[in-house]
């Protein structure tokens, strides 16, 4: 009786597509994301001394990312498939002779079919683990190893004919305008050339909410590792929006369309500086697990409520009565993104001033324990609503007044006090200029709330 080691083929990739959509958009953005990690230019890192650099690191977070590709995998491929599978691969090295496993090899590689496809990659991204492993156990990632992995597995990436995630610029499977609201008003652009800018340009808004998704999904999973690596992505691909944007602008004849579409690029151009120069900068580089999850919580807010609002001024300019919130249930205006980070800001210029006003050392601690937790939530939850120019000065003032501790005393109260003076200053000067934002004219802060905010944390 002759023995057949030839996996059957059936349609097992469509029906697992029909079962599990997320895991198929999860698996085409993670296998983006890993392959433009080690593009150095887009890991937010000093490029002073990268040759020297220990990327030991990064590839822990390359080795996470690994890790749930093969979990991706292993929920889309059936278990009788993967058995069938490594029966094959145990066949290959124990009872076939190597023309056989050559031949079966052959078959294989052919990816003639979509489940070939699969389980090549799923082998690929199981080596990769081992290997990849084994070399972390060394601690000293040198630049080209770091490099050469990520060539291998580019390379691997490429090369799958039917999971290759850049072989389609827009993968019409995946790629959607997840809103009947939005679509119809794309759908009702009057101008043929326009309609077509615009589809692109609203696809590709989407898709950085999916990507967005996936971070979510990462910090469900207990990585936040992979999390930062997509957010890594999304930075490779702004660059390629923005270039995207600049030629709309300048390809369109509506000069209204036209300076809205630039002043896009423009919120994209900043806001990606504060997401990659200064919350993420340095991510991976020995962090607590509370600092790494805080900026990425924070970048994710501040790249998702850019890409609603974009999303937003687009639709508005073509259908002004739509609200945000027609499109996105949780959506934040404007003007309430406006009153809370005046709010805020002004309840940390009255801590200020009350520290500075405090007579003895005991009323002092009181106000400087209550301002520490206010600080804590303010980093948290209102550091995203900063402006890309005032964020440093904010972090620097933070990172000083955490670094003196909890406890105060008669030596480091005068130091303190000259920061905080300085610092209060700065602040009345934010709070005049998030005044005067178009959306609060003529809006005056609501102080009594304000007050009993600032009482709570001091009680």
């Amino acid at each position: 009786m002759r023995m057949s080691f030839q996996i059957s083929e059936s349609d097992w990739v469509s029906q697992a597509r029909k079962k599990n959509p997320g895991a198929f958009s999860e698996l085409d953005t993670l296998l983006k994301a890993i392959d433009r990690f080690f593009n150095i230019e887009n890991l937010p890192i000093s490029r002073e001394e990268v040759t020297n650099r220990n990327f030991f690191n990064e590839l822990l977070a390359v080795k996470d990312v690994i890790l749930r590709i093969v979990s991706l995998l292993e929920m889309i491929i059936p278990e009788g498939r993967r058995n069938a599978y490594w029966f094959q691969k145990f066949a290959q090295t124990k009872l076939l002779s190597d023309r056989k496993r050559d031949a079966l090899r052959d078959d294989l590689y052919r990816q003639d079919t979509p489940e070939k496809s699969m389980l090549l990659l799923y082998d690929s991204f199981v080596n990769f683990k081992g290997i990849v492993s084994d070399i972390i156990k060394t601690e000293h990632i040198p630049l080209m190893t770091f490099s050469n992995i990520g060539h291998l597995i580019g390379k691997e990436i490429g090369e799958n004919i039917f999971f290759n995630p850049f072989r389609k610029e827009i993968d019409p499977e995946i790629d959607l305008i997840e809103n009947r609201e939005v679509s119809r008003v794309v759908r009702s652009i009057p101008d043929r050339e326009i309609k077509k800018y615009i589809s692109l340009l609203i696809l590709h808004l989407f898709r950085f909410l999916r990507y967005l998704r996936s971070v979510d999904n990462s910090q469900r999973f207990g990585s936040l590792n992979a999390a930062a690596v997509i957010l890594i992505l999304i930075r490779s691909e702004i660059g390629s929006f923005r270039g995207y944007l600049e030629g709309v602008a300048n390809s369109i004849r509506d000069d209204k369309l036209s300076i809205l579409v630039k002043a896009i690029g423009y919120q994209f151009s900043m806001e990606s500086k504060r997401v990659y120069n200064q919350e993420l900068k340095e991510i991976f580089r020995n962090k607590s697990m509370s600092h790494m999850k805080a900026r990425i919580e924070n970048s994710h807010g501040i790249l998702k409520n850019l890409t609603e609002q974009s999303i937003i001024q687009i639709i508005q300019f073509f259908d002004p009565s739509i609200r945000g919130e027609d499109i996105f249930e949780s959506f934040v205006t404007r003007l309430e993104q406006s009153l809370k980070l005046r709010e805020d800001v002004i309840i940390l210029q009255k801590f200020l001033r009350l520290f500075e006003d405090s007579k003895s050392l005991e009323e002092k601690q009181k106000v400087f324990d209550a301002m520490i937790n206010y600080m804590h939530y303010f980093q948290s939850f209102t550091f995203r609503l900063l402006r890309y120019e005032d964020y440093e000065e904010f972090s620097v003032f933070f990172d000083k007044v955490f670094s003196h501790g909890n406890v105060l005393n008669k030596e480091n109260i005068p130091g303190l006090l000259d920061e905080f003076h300085k610092f209060r200053i700065f602040v009345e000067t934010c709070v005049r200029q998030i005044s005067n934002r178009s959306e609060l004219l003529n809006i005056p802060p609501d102080m009594v709330k304000i007050d009993n905010s600032l009482r709570q944390y001091l009680q």
